[in-house]
């Protein structure tokens, strides 16, 4: 069973682009300087449409996750523990993403974690993944 992937829209294709080349990639504002996480339109913080994707380490702190013992879907199954987490990126936004390269009784709330680029064989995307620092 073919598990769902991510289809790119104009706003988010530079975050995407940014993957497939080994780069952590998000948008900053031109006006206020935040951070911004998920690829938008308009500042989260000011409103203001001037948007900048800027390359950033991508490196950040385990924010909270869960362990799924269960597929969260069927297409999921060989995933299984799934390791789901949220990251704090060092700029400040929290993304979701899995853990990889990590066994389920060692992950810590607060650990250092930094980016894991995987290519889906077949497709056109690149997925973004954590692993410990």
């Amino acid at each position: 069973m073919d598990k769902p992937l991510p289809i790119p829209t104009p706003t988010s294709q530079p975050f995407w682009d940014g993957l497939a080349a080994g780069q952590v990639r998000i948008q900053q504002c031109d006006d206020c300087d935040e951070w911004i996480f998920y690829p938008r339109h308009l500042c989260t913080n000011c409103l203001s449409s001037d948007l900048s994707w800027k390359d950033i380490e991508g490196t950040g702190t385990l924010y909270t996750f869960t362990i799924a013992r269960r597929p969260t879907a069927p297409m999921f199954a060989d995933e299984v523990p799934q390791k789901l987490a949220v990251v704090e990126l060092d700029e400040g936004p929290r993304l979701t993403s899995t853990l990889v390269n990590i066994e389920p009784e060692d992950i810590k709330v607060g650990m250092r974690l930094k980016p894991v680029f995987d290519a889906i064989e077949g497709a056109d995307i690149t997925m973004l993944r954590y692993e410990p620092a």
